[in-house]
Parts: structure tokens; sequence; C-alpha cells
């Protein structure tokens, strides 16, 4: 007997996948208002009513559940015959909680100041402008150090996102030939502090403005690390500490044009022992028409600061312009790659 094959599931016609996608803006929308209220927090322990969740965070019970029944439908929470919503493999990350949450993240990227930015995206297509400045009357960062609620949340985005990427790079790289790693730029530390508590032999250096480095005492103590890590107030742009073996650098090169770019990069290379490295922790852009996130990472550099992602093609320009050769690229589990250069031999 010859089984029955069930029907080729079908596409949706373009002009339904149009609008699909055109709808993205709400699903992202939608799950940022269930990151700010801390809905994943309230259904740790089980699952509960629009109703019951909405006398915890304060909100109207029906508008609560028309969001939540949205997020329910791309898979972000479940809802049961009873009405009562579950978590689910990708509303688990929404949890302030759990290793590697993105809740903090989430918020900062649906805030009401991104999406005033992102309406200005023809004026940085026109322009080649950060829409920012224009939108704020100031720059990004700025902005940031200004505005203390918008400065509070990008840091915690940042916070969650670094804790997300330095597990994938100890993981992805081996540390064990170094002896002295400069952080460059490195914030409050955690990128440095998790490869220091894992290599014991090495010694750290973190490079950061003085506000910030001075901050970072208390995550490099709790990591049990600051004895081996020296905090060191500067400026990139102005140069790094010498001496280093290995400089790294996570989310900074992207920030900035291609000459702020080598002049960074150069500073490293002139910093860095005989047989030095540096490591750039980024995305890296694929060629052609390749599905990437940092292909929509790259608009939001558009609109928010003068840097860009780059291609491997890219990279190999900087470092070449630098005086450092490409040497490889190493993949991590997420969604940036360690670029390895040492200086070009002459």
């Amino acid at each position: 007997m010859i089984a029955e094959l069930s029907p080729p599931v079908q596409s949706p016609p373009p002009a339904m996948q149009l609008m699909q996608m055109l709808f993205g803006f709400a699903v992202s929308r939608a799950m940022g208002v269930a990151a700010e209220l801390g809905i994943a927090d309230a259904l740790k322990d089980g699952p509960k009513t629009a109703d019951a969740l909405a006398a915890e965070t304060g909100v109207h019970a029906r508008s609560l559940y028309r969001v939540l029944r949205a997020c329910a439908s791309v898979g972000v929470f479940a809802e049961d015959e009873e009405k009562r919503f579950h978590l689910t493999p990708l509303a688990e990350p929404l949890r302030s909680d759990v290793p590697g949450s993105l809740r903090s993240f989430v918020t900062m990227m649906t805030t009401d100041w991104q999406y005033e930015v992102w309406a200005h995206l023809p004026y940085s297509v026109r322009t080649g402008l950060p829409a920012f400045d224009k939108v704020h009357g100031m720059s990004s960062f700025e902005y940031f150090w200004s505005n203390e609620k918008a400065g509070r949340e990008f840091n915690d985005a940042m916070t969650s996102n670094s804790a997300f990427t330095s597990a994938a790079v100890v993981e992805a790289y081996d540390f064990a030939d170094t002896q002295k790693l400069v952080d460059v730029g490195g914030g409050h530390g955690l990128l440095l502090a998790s490869i220091l508590q894992q290599y014991p032999h090495m010694h750290g250096v973190l490079l950061e403005m003085p506000a910030i480095v001075d901050a970072a005492r208390p995550l490099l103590e709790s990591y049990g690390v600051a004895e081996r890590c020296e905090r060191v107030a500067g400026n990139f742009f102005e140069g790094v500490p010498a001496g280093g073996d290995t400089y790294i650098m996570k989310h900074i090169i992207h920030d900035w044009n291609d000459e702020q770019c080598v002049a960074i990069l150069q500073h490293c290379r002139n910093g860095m022992t005989a047989n030095g490295k540096v490591l750039v922790v980024e995305m890296v852009l694929p060629e052609g028409n390749e599905p990437s996130l940092g292909k929509f990472l790259d608009l939001q550099m558009l609109l928010f600061l003068p840097g860009c992602e780059r291609t491997e093609a890219e990279y190999r320009q900087l470092f070449d312009r630098a005086g450092l050769e490409l040497t490889r690229i190493i993949p991590t589990k997420s969604p940036f790659s360690i670029v390895e250069g040492i200086s070009k031999t002459t």
C-alpha cells in the first residue's frame, strides 16, 4: 500500500509576505511593552491570565491581553484554552534573571527615542548623516550622558548584550598565549573580567573614559580579578596603553567611520609588543543576498553614529591601512565574530 503524501506547504503569495514584513515594527513594539512591564518575570512560576498580569503591573487588562495575544501569535508566550499565558522558549530571554537575558536590550530597542530616530531614516539616506543628531540636537553619546532615563536604558542594554557576547568570545577564542590583555573601550569590564577569570595567569588593562572606568571596580571585584586588572582613564582616539600582547575591542569599531577606525587600530598596533595581536569583536556582513541581522544593525548605525557594519573585505582594508594583516575571522555562538590581526611585516 502506498502512503498518501501530504500536500506541499505553499508559501503565502508575495503580497501577503510583504504585508507580514511590513508589520515587523508592530511585533518588536509589542515585545518591547511586554519586556518593559516584566511579563516574562511574572510568568516564571506558572501561567497567568491577562487580568492577573494587569493587576500586577497596573495596566488595562483588555489592552494587555491584546498585546500578549499578538506576541503569542509569533511564538513569544503561548495562550491556552483558559486564556492563561505561558512562557515559551522565545519568551524565556525576556526574563531578567536568566543567563543571556535580552530584556534590557529589547526595552531599549523599542523606546520612543528609538522610533523617533527611525522615522527619519530618509534624512540619513539623503545626507549620509546620523538622523539622531537632527532629531535630538546632539550626538547619541551626548544624549545618553545628558538624559538620565535614556542613558540608563542604553547602559542596561549594553550590559545585557555584553553578557551574551562575552560568554561566546571566551568559548570561541584561545587566550592561553596572552600575558597582558588590553580592553580598549571596554565599558565596566565585563568582557575583560570574563576572560581574566578563565585565564588566571593573565593580567588585564581596561581603557575607558574617566567616569566609566572609575565605576568598573565593583564588577571586576565581583569576578575576583580586580587585583590583576589595571584601570586606565583615557580616550582611544588619542592613544592606548602600551605593552599589551593582545588588544581587544568589542562593539567599538562599528561606531566610527573608516578614518577614525584606522586611527584606533594604529594606536593598538603601535602599542602592542612584538608578535602582538588585535582582536575586533563585531558582526561581519556576508556578501550578496545572504540574510544577516548585521545588515539591519547597519541601518541602526547609519541613523545613530558615523560608523557602519562591515564585510570581511572592508575589514581587510581597514586593517591594511592601519599596518595590520587580517589573519583569520573566528565565528562565535552569537551573531558576532572575532576578527584577528597582527602587525604587517615590512
